[in-house]
């Protein structure tokens, strides 16, 4: 195989040219604009955006050909690093930074993670790739459980209907987590408090991420949206350490 000279990724770490930078095998040609980038992989993301795909641009996580009027166009390659950032982002919660040093490593021939177990709160996509509308009785009908049981969450304030009574795309996580609760003795009625205590971890995100949120640009809009993703992990992880910490105490 001939040997390319070295060159430095968008991260600064020096790459042997006889590795094809990640993935490999699958065609860098430059034919898709925006509008199909956003086509393939709206279905599995629905956050993702023109702000979204430029922030990432910016962060060098991707790089985009851009032709002689300006436009940006992307290779299948392209989307399946978009694919991998958006799922560390959604599913494991990391910093962009962290992504861009993985990817470093794997564009320098180390070989991928495996995929990170999906986390609570995840959008729901129906089979045939289309959003899948969650009202009471499709999400007890997904979650095997009595329709009167999600009525009881909502009316516990667990769960909060919007416009036409339909639920959000984390309402089966929480049917099904309640539903285990319930078979050990804990009704909807004694997670108020733990409802609450999300609500106030929200409210405190939402006062870090607004200043970026006003600023109206794509760019302030992506990063408000990464940080709030990035600090509401690290809070709901140190919630967790608390709890598991209690609970070991008990025994």
């Amino acid at each position: 195989m001939t040997r390319l000279p070295a060159r430095a990724d968008a991260a600064g770490v020096q790459l042997d040219e006889t590795h094809e930078p990640w993935p490999r095998g699958i065609s860098r040609q430059a034919t898709m604009r925006i509008s199909d980038v956003l086509a393939a992989l709206g279905p599995e993301f629905g956050g993702i955006s023109h702000s979204k795909l430029r922030f990432l641009e910016e962060q060098g996580l991707i790089h985009p050909v851009r032709t002689p009027a300006g436009y940006r166009q992307y290779s299948p390659a392209d989307v399946e690093r978009l694919r991998f950032v958006l799922t560390e982002q959604r599913d494991s919660y990391l910093p962009l930074k962290v992504i861009k040093e993985r990817l470093a490593a794997m564009d320098a021939g180390e070989p991928a993670p495996g995929p990170a177990p999906r986390l609570a709160g995840g959008t729901a996509v129906a089979p045939d790739g289309s959003r899948r509308v969650w009202t009471t009785t499709t999400v007890a009908e997904a979650t095997g459980v009595d329709p009167a049981f999600v009525h009881a969450l909502i009316h516990a304030g667990l769960l909060k209907p919007g416009p036409g009574d339909r639920l959000d795309a984390g309402a089966p996580d929480v049917v099904r987590l309640a539903a285990q609760l319930a078979e050990h003795g804990i009704e909807p009625r004694h997670l108020r408090t733990l409802r609450a205590s999300a609500d106030r971890h929200v409210a405190l995100v939402d006062q870090l991420v607004a200043p970026r949120r006003r600023q109206q640009t794509p760019s302030a809009q992506a990063q408000a949206a990464t940080l709030a993703s990035e600090v509401g992990e690290l809070l709901a992880r140190l919630h967790s350490a608390w709890l598991r910490r209690g609970v070991e105490e008990l025994t």
